[in-house]
C-alpha cells in the first residue's frame, strides 16, 4: 500500500495545487462510505471449514512476492498464527532468496511456491495474502486460482484484496479493503460488493480485511474460528489486543489538503531526512519490529532500516529477517543522520502507539496522525 500510496499522492498533490477550490483540512476527497448493510452489522465470528484429511490442524500459507510485499500485511498474520499456535504456519515466496517487504524489513520465506506445491500437493487451509509492489504478477494469481480451487480459504490484508480481484477471486463477492484504495477498486471492479466500515469481511471461501492495522484483529479472528475465542482471547492478552471484532468506522480516515501539504513538506525538505536503526538480536519480536518500521517509514522524514547483531537472525516466532546492516564494536551513538529505536519491551501490538508517540514527539503530532492514516489506526 506504501507504494501505491506515495504514487497516487503525487497526482493529488498537483490536482490540489492547480485547483481553485482545495478543500479546508478535514474535507473528504473521496465519496462518503456506504452506509453498512445490515446482513454484516450483525456478523458472527470468522468460519472455518475443518482441516484437510490427514491434518489435525489447519496449514497455513502466507504468501510473499519477492519483488515487494508490505510488511505488516505478511508478518502480523504470520506472528499472531505463531503465537497462537493453533496451526501449522508456513511462509512462502514467488521465489528463492530475499523477499523485499515494504516500506522496510528483508526476510527469507521457509519456502517457495514450487516448493510447497511439490510439498503439499492438497494445498493449505488457509492463504494469507498481503499487498504487494506488483498486484498482477501471472505466477501469483494462477496459484491463488488453484489453492482456492483446492478448497483453501483465501484471505487477503488491506490492498491484498486488489490481488484476489485481478486473479477473479472477488467477482460476486462481497468484500472490503484499505479506505484509500476502496473508490479506485471499486471502479476497476464493479462485479464485487465492496463494503465499507468493516475490519474484515467474509464470503465464502474468502476473507479480505480493510487498512493496514486490521491484520492483527483479522489474525485474531482466524484464531478463534479455528481453536475457539478463549485461545483467541489468551493469545490477544499476550499480545496486547483488546478487541478483534469486525467493527470499525472508515468515516474519518480522509485525504485532505492539509495531508497532501504535509507530506509534501516532509518530503522535499530532504536536510531533515533521517534514517532510523531497529535494533534487532535474535529472538527479537517480529511483530513489534515490523509495527515500528513500517510507521518511521511512513513520515516522509525518515526510513527504517534494522541494525542486527548478525546479518541474518530469527525472531521470536521463527521468521528469517536480513538485517539491513550489522552493529559492529562497541555502541557509540547513532551515525550522523541516523536515530536509533530501541526494542520495544512491552506487548508487542502496542509498539505502534509507542512508536507514533515518538513520531510525535521528533516532528509533531500532525505527521504522526498522517502515519495512523496511511496504516488506517484508529488513534486512541
Amino acid at each position: 500500500m506504501q507504494h501505491t500510496f506515495r504514487l497516487r499522492l503525487a497526482a493529488l498533490a498537483f490536482s490540489a495545487l492547480l485547483s481553485c477550490g482545495c478543500s479546508e483540512p478535514g474535507t473528504q476527497t473521496q465519496a462518503p462510505a456506504s452506509p453498512e448493510p445490515a446482513s454484516l452489522a450483525t456478523a458472527a465470528p470468522l468460519a472455518l471449514p475443518a482441516p484437510k484429511a490427514g491434518r489435525v490442524r489447519p496449514l497455513v500459507a502466507v504468501l510473499a512476492d519477492n519483488a515487494g510485499t508490505e510488511v505488516t500485511d505478511f508478518v502480523i498474520p504470520y506472528g499472531v498464527l505463531r503465537e497462537a499456535d493453533v496451526a501449522d504456519v508456513r511462509s512462502v515466496s514467488t521465489g528463492a532468496g530475499t523477499v523485499a517487504l515494504m516500506p522496510a524489513l528483508r526476510i527469507r520465506a521457509d519456502q517457495t511456491i514450487a516448493g510447497f506445491d511439490a510439498e503439499v500437493p492438497a494445498g493449505a487451509d488457509i492463504v494469507i495474502v498481503p499487498a504487494m509492489h506488483h498486484d498482477d504478477t501471472p505466477q501469483v494469481l494462477a496459484w491463488l486460482r488453484a489453492q482456492a480451487a483446492r478448497g483453501a480459504t483465501v484471505v487477503a490484508v488491506c490492498e491484498g484484496a486488489l490481488v484476489l480481484a485481478r486473479a477473479g477471486l472477488l467477482d460476486g463477492r462481497s468484500a472490503t479493503t484499505h479506505w484509500y484504495a476502496m473508490r479506485g477498486i471499486e471502479a476497476k471492479f464493479p462485479a464485487t460488493r465492496w463494503v465499507h466500515g468493516r475490519r474484515y469481511v467474509a464470503d465464502g471461501n474468502i476473507v479480505t480485511s480493510s487498512g493496514v492495522t486490521a491484520s492483527l484483529p483479522l489474525s485474531l479472528a482466524l484464531v478463534e474460528a479455528i481453536a475457539g475465542q478463549p485461545a483467541a482471547a489468551a493469545a490477544a492478552a499476550r499480545l496486547g489486543v483488546r478487541d478483534w471484532s469486525a467493527r470499525h468506522d472508515s468515516t474519518p480516515f480522509r485525504l485532505d489538503a492539509a495531508s497532501i501539504g504535509l507530506a509534501l513538506s516532509n518530503r522535499l525538505a530532504w536536510w531533515r531526512h533521517e534514517t532510523v536503526d531497529i535494533a534487532v538480536a535474535p529472538g527479537f519480536d517480529e511483530i513489534a519490529v515490523a509495527l515500528q518500521a513500517d510507521a518511521w517509514s511512513r513520515t516522509y522524514r525518515s526510513e527504517a532500516r534494522t541494525l542486527g547483531t548478525a546479518a541474518q537472525l530469527r525472531s521470536r516466532r521463527g521468521l528469517r529477517l536480513e538485517a539491513d546492516a550489522v552493529a559492529v564494536g562497541a555502541a557509540t551513538g547513532p551515525e550522523p543522520g541516523h536515530h536509533a529505536s530501541a526494542p520495544y519491551a512491552g506487548p508487542p501490538a502496542e509498539a505502534l502507539d509507542a512508536a507514533l508517540g515518538t513520531i510525535q514527539a521528533r516532528y509533531g503530532q500532525a505527521t504522526a496522525q498522517f502515519v495512523a492514516l496511511q496504516m488506517e489506526y484508529p488513534r486512541r
